[in-house]
């Protein structure tokens, strides 16, 4: 089910220019269709994955984990074990990849920063007043900024997503734009449109675009603190605005699908949406994220189970 990016006289500079231009541009993009949209993301998610393609859908999956902690609970002795697993996901087993980053709450970044130090193991951390967003913008930018001078590799923001609902899309522009800016040249900005809370497709794909068209890196699902995150749908419609938008701009954007993804089968299944979709172009951590947890279990325990024939069980991982 293919998304025609509009294709506007204007240029996409001049979308931005206003608030009025800017709600035209959104509202004058296709409308979604959902039975469609679902009955695509149904049937994509049956085909069937095996032998050697599943080993290596397995080993991508690894290394595309955002492997996450974002609890009150925290302390640095969980996410330097979180930073030590993130390095090398099976101990036993060093040909296992790593994860793609750790993610932490800003005051955690230098403690993970040391745990993966020399790995390569990016640190993600979130900011802006996570999960909820409610904050002035000072508030949210000092967030930023604390997280970038501990050392963050990348930020995952949420919107404001009343002033979205609002319809007062230049203030979450504006908001996009400046947290970019707070970033700097280190630091890759992932945004969080927490897709379970903006109702319909067609508010996903208005974020998805608004997100993209303010400097957004990554466009992520959700902050996986709310009962519904990522899905194969909202994922899909994801995808499909990053493809048209890099055919319009020639920018690539990255996805993050984030929250209720735990299963080899269900990460199998996401990885057959990116290549149907945007294409193997997104087929790289560089470009494609899950945010999880618990998913990196299960993808290990599958890992063993091709390698050795047999199912090793929950207790061959670690509890995070």
């Amino acid at each position: 089910m293919p998304t025609n990016a509009p294709t506007a006289a204007h240029t996409l500079s001049d979308v931005t220019a206003s608030d009025s231009t800017l709600r035209r541009f959104l509202h004058g993009l296709p409308g979604v269709d959902a039975v469609g949209l679902e009955a695509r993301a149904a049937s994509l998610g049956t085909r069937s994955i095996k032998t050697t393609a599943k080993a290596y859908a397995i080993d991508l999956a690894i290394s595309m984990v955002d492997l996450t902690t974002l609890e009150g609970a925290d302390t640095p002795g969980k996410v330097r074990a979180l930073g030590a697993k993130a390095v090398h996901p099976d101990p036993t087993d060093r040909t296992t990849p790593a994860t793609a980053a750790v993610c932490v709450y800003p005051d955690m970044v230098a403690t993970a920063k040391e745990a993966v130090a020399g790995s390569g193991v990016k640190v993600a951390s979130v900011a802006t007043a996570f999960p909820a967003g409610r904050a002035a913008l000072g508030v949210k930018l000092a967030d930023v900024r604390d997280a970038v001078s501990a050392g963050a590799d990348e930020v995952d923001m949420v919107i404001d997503r009343g002033a979205f609902l609002a319809g007062n899309y230049m203030k979450v522009y504006d908001e996009i734009v400046a947290v970019k800016e707070a970033c700097g040249t280190s630091a890759r900005l992932k945004v969080i449109f927490e897709t379970g809370e903006l109702s319909t497709y067609d508010n996903i794909r208005r974020a998805s675009w608004l997100g993209m068209l303010a400097g957004a890196d990554f466009i992520k699902t959700s902050t996986g603190k709310v009962a519904v995150n990522a899905t194969p749908a909202n994922t899909l419609l994801m995808l499909e605005a990053v493809r048209d938008f890099r055919a319009q701009t020639g920018i690539q954007v990255g996805v993050k699908p984030a929250g209720g993804i735990r299963t080899t089968k269900d990460a199998i299944k996401f990885l057959v949406l990116v290549n149907e979709t945007a294409g193997e172009d997104w087929l790289d951590n560089h470009w494609f994220r899950f945010g999880a947890s618990s998913l990196l279990n299960d993808l290990l325990m599958q890992r063993q189970k091709l390698a050795t024939g047999r199912y090793s069980g929950p207790d061959y991982v670690t509890v995070d």
